[in-house]
């Protein structure tokens, strides 16, 4: 008996490849499309809501003939992703919403769901890869980087878990994207030139503060542009000693603590929660050469910090940290013990390459140092590490 799996139908040309895929290796598939959100706030116009997706999704299904269900996850979603959101942007946090809905959605709620369907496995249409391994009488699911370097999407699944991955496949992870097209051109899928979706996870493209008005409230404070360049201490390039005090390791990745006196009040904002490390736009302040750049945020005395330039030195850290209780292993049979330092390639963002770091395990968390200065660290986001193309671990940037 075919084993089944159920695929996420997002509506989307990966997905529909993705269940064809998996039909053609002789699976039993079934399509489930996830409602996740209903609400427009704050969503451009010109993005199609989550109507145009099932429409989408159920056309493939029937195209495939393959059965199609639908769930709506919105609670789920709303309670363990969106607030999730309004709470670290009130803190002056920039959370990453498309990696906690893989780990509290895709994987986890919807897994659920596709084992109501009585699934053996869930797919996706991520552009991963993952392999086996054993450890003794124990399988390791590894969790790889996708053939097409230009759209590898592991990073949005660096806090996945073995459990997860377990019953997860990733059916395109060894197909480029114009393979992709050119297989949905063939066989008349519907998807086969719709745009991908951006934005945020299932709720699309926004205007952010509009959308995080729905919680957070405006309120006007002052924009002060950061001119002194003395206030920033030169580091050289290189990783530190194996050897390097606690002391050394905390001050390399504190971030630069800003007063208004320091600076001059350059104009007026509506919330500085509403603002991220390294945003250009949205400030609305003329008279510069350069562009201006934030480079720091106090949401307690609600001033956003600026810099005119991308070579900026307030831009630049060499280092981060992240608390112990957030740091998460894919391969926890590679968990580093406290008072161990390893080297890996490490990336904070989407899209960046990869980072030569050395990683520092003490009692009170995880101090990564970088070899060259990291543009834009943003508390919130996450940071993954990668051996190869592995990945390993990741967490969430405190500081």
């Amino acid at each position: 008996m075919n084993k089944k799996v159920v695929v996420g139908l997002s509506g989307g040309v990966d997905s529909s490849v993705a269940a064809w895929v998996l039909k053609e290796q002789g699976y039993d598939v079934t399509g489930l499309f996830m409602k996740n959100w209903h609400d427009t706030t704050g969503l451009l116009q010109s993005d199609c809501h989550w109507e145009d997706d099932m429409m989408f999704a159920e056309m493939v299904a029937k195209k495939l003939n393959i059965p199609f269900h639908q769930v709506d996850l919105s609670v789920p979603y709303r309670q363990r992703v969106v607030d999730y959101m309004f709470a670290e942007y009130e803190k002056g946090r920039t959370p990453n919403p498309d990696v906690l809905c893989n780990r509290e959605i895709k994987f986890d709620a919807f897994t659920e769901e596709a084992r109501n369907l009585h699934g053996d496995f869930m797919a996706t249409g991520h552009y991963c890869r993952k392999e086996e391994t054993r450890s003794g009488d124990k399988t390791i699911y590894r969790l790889l980087a996708g053939k097409d370097n230009n759209k590898d999407q592991s990073y949005f699944l660096c806090q996945v878990s073995q459990e997860q991955l377990a019953t997860a496949l990733f059916p395109i992870g060894n197909l480029t994207k114009p393979e992709v097209r050119k297989i949905a051109e063939k066989l008349g899928l519907a998807t086969a030139q719709r745009k991908d979706s951006q934005g945020i996870c299932f709720v699309g493209k926004v205007h952010l503060p509009t959308f995080l008005q729905q919680k957070l409230e405006a309120k006007k404070g002052n924009i002060v542009e950061i001119k002194d360049m003395k206030l920033y201490q030169d580091m050289a390039d290189g990783l530190p000693d194996k050897e390097v005090p606690d002391s050394l390791l905390s001050e390399l990745t504190e971030p630069f603590k800003y007063e208004p006196v320091e600076g001059q009040i350059i104009g007026i904002h509506n919330g500085a929660h509403f603002f991220t490390i390294g945003q250009r736009k949205g400030m609305n302040v003329g008279g510069h050469k350069e562009a201006l750049f934030v480079i720091g945020i106090d949401v307690e005395k609600n001033v956003v910090y600026v810099g005119e330039g991308q070579t900026h030195p307030g831009l630049n850290r060499k280092g981060l940290f992240i608390r112990k209780d957030e740091i998460h292993w894919i391969r926890t049979d590679l968990k580093m013990k406290e008072k161990e330092y390893r080297d890996y390639m490490v990336r904070i963002r989407y899209r960046q390459p990869l980072q030569k770091a050395r990683l520092f395990s003490r009692d009170k968390g995880m101090y990564i140092i970088f070899d060259k200065y990291q543009r834009s660290i943003a508390p919130g986001q996450f940071a993954a590490w990668y051996d190869c193309d592995e990945v390993i671990g990741s967490g969430v940037i405190d500081r």
